[in-house]
């Protein structure tokens, strides 16, 4: 009997839950082309990128692009679903969620190798980690450098088999992607390198510009 009445009142606490965390994500940033006003609206980003590159390898330029290319910086995004007759909502092509836009899979290998049982999709500290993780493996498997990001998205999309298999060589979108994904990296790079001090200053007794 007690469990009957528990029963909803727990549904409705999970869906209290759930709306909160999407009410507290922050709003993708007004200007993505420039990763200087990313880091100004969302200045604990950069220390997350920062992390993410100290322990895996990935500058911060390009972890950026990969979020930018996958979810446009939208923390609860997910694949639009596909339609029977071309009306009736249907199952999605993929469980690609999040800022990294990573799928079940992969994503429970990080959480058993690198994160936790704590790490989520919708939040960009493990979305960071998560890519500078899978690039790390990328690196381990197939040689590619962590400064090329065209290839290293090759891979993100295609999967580390897939890509030594070459699958992306018969997907023109793919590869268009990833050349986006270069060119934004690089315009992140030279950014970051004229605003970066800004970001370092992360102790009480710092002041930019003398942060280094």
């Amino acid at each position: 009997m007690i469990m009957k009445w528990l029963r909803p009142l727990l549904a409705m606490t999970a869906l209290l839950w759930l709306a909160g965390c999407a009410m507290l994500a922050p709003a993708p940033p007004s200007d993505q082309r420039n990763v200087c006003e990313i880091f100004r609206e969302q200045p604990s980003w950069y220390d997350h990128a920062r992390s993410s590159q100290e322990k895996w390898g990935t500058p911060i330029a390009t972890q950026m692009a990969f979020i930018k290319r996958e979810s446009s910086f939208r923390s609860h995004v997910k694949p639009p679903r596909q339609h029977l007759l071309g009306f009736i909502p249907w199952r999605r092509p993929s469980s690609a969620y999040g800022y990294a836009q990573a799928q079940d899979p992969v994503w429970g290998e990080y959480e058993d190798e690198a994160g936790s049982l704590f790490a989520r999709r919708t939040h960009i500290k493990h979305a960071t980690d998560f890519i500078g993780w899978y690039n790390a493996r990328t690196h381990r498997m197939t040689g590619v450098s962590l400064h090329n990001p065209e290839h290293l998205y090759l891979a993100y999309h295609e999967g580390q088999g897939g890509y030594r298999r070459g699958s992306y060589r018969g997907k023109p979108a793919v590869r268009r992607a990833a050349r986006e994904v270069a060119r934004t990296a690089s315009r992140y790079q030279s950014q970051l390198a004229a605003c970066e001090a800004e970001f370092r200053c992360d102790r009480f007794y710092q002041v930019w510009p003398f942060c280094r």
